[in-house]
């Protein structure tokens, strides 16, 4: 079958390699479609020769064992595992779904969706209708924009650099977008807002409850993005970390954030368990139309254009939103 498998930073090629086997409680399953995650575009962008990426995947079950219930050949699959990039993936059937019939492949790539929902989980509102600002308007900042929706909440602030990503966002349901540099001051409780923090116990020259937002997601995986969410958490708020920050330190205003007294909610998930109920959960929500996250895979590249479609996806080319790689 075929891999494709990194020869050095930026470049990688495709090799032969056996179909793996599977053990009496595993399934073999042909991969349709890998997703591309951009958490994967540093470590593709120093990789050493003979590093292989891909976790987002969607295939058909070629083969069972005999000990899997659940499942049979010829059912459309996704969930946790196995890898990526490659033809045949070995999966755990306790980690796989079967794909609703109304769901397509690319919109039932189901590991990213359970990561937004385990994120969104960890973020619910306080009151009905609250308001939250989502900084970082990417595929998994869409997400989130949709899923926050479909929770409840009120009016959705979107932010990011890329006049195109806000236009996306507004499909998505954001009541308001701003490029950072058009953010109204009433959301920014930064030092500008603040001047020199009263520490007295006899009150606050600011409004430091009712500057900012109660609220906060950021989900751009870079220092400035997560300063300018910070930025923008009221006194007490709440600001969750949803973009994976692998390229380096980050270097953030404590003193700031220290004052404000915020919560910081780190959203990443690491019980597999727990998200392999998650991609359940997810393709029901799809399925059901209670959460309207389909239609945004836009990039679709064969295996030999892998380089090209991490190019593609760190400039944004040509309206990228997602891309996935067929197996």
């Amino acid at each position: 079958m075929k891999q494709i498998v990194m020869t050095g930073p930026r470049k990688s090629q495709i090799v032969d390699v056996p179909i793996p086997e599977i053990t009496d409680d595993q399934l073999l399953v042909k991969v349709t479609y890998t997703g591309m995650c951009h958490s994967e575009w540093y470590p593709w962008s120093v990789a050493r020769p003979g590093e292989v990426f891909g976790h987002e995947t969607v295939g058909i079950v070629a083969r069972c064992g005999r000990n899997g219930t659940g499942f049979k050949e010829g059912d459309r699959v996704t969930g946790l595992g196995g890898g990526g990039y490659k033809e045949y993936i070995v999966m755990e059937p306790d980690k796989t779904c079967h794909v609703p019939d109304n769901l397509k492949d690319v919109d039932a790539i189901v590991e990213p969706l359970a990561c937004l929902l385990s994120a969104a989980l960890k973020m619910p509102w306080t009151t009905l209708g609250d308001p939250i600002a989502v900084v970082g308007a990417g595929y998994m900042g869409l997400g989130m924009i949709t899923l926050f929706k479909a929770m409840g909440y009120g009016d959705i602030i979107a932010i990011d650099k890329r006049p195109e990503a806000l236009e996306n966002a507004k499909r998505m349901g954001a009541t308001e977008v701003y490029t950072p540099e058009e953010i109204p001051a009433a959301y920014r409780l930064d030092w500008n807002a603040l001047g020199t923090p009263d520490l007295t116990r006899d009150g606050h020259k600011t409004d430091i409850f009712g500057t900012g937002l109660a609220h906060v997601m950021e989900f751009t995986g870079t220092e400035d993005g997560l300063r300018l969410a910070g930025d923008l958490v009221c006194a007490h708020g709440r600001l969750g970390i949803g973009g994976y920050h692998n390229d380096g330190p980050r270097s953030i205003d404590y003193k700031l954030w220290n004052f404000k007294a915020l919560d910081t909610i780190n959203c990443h998930e690491r019980r597999i368990d727990y998200e392999a109920g998650l991609c359940k959960r997810c393709l029901m929500l799809l399925s059901r139309g209670i959460w309207n996250f389909i239609g945004v895979t836009n990039h679709i590249y064969s295996m030999e254009e892998f380089d090209q479609a991490n190019e593609d996806m760190i400039q944004h080319r040509n309206g990228f939103i997602k891309g996935a790689v067929k197996c």
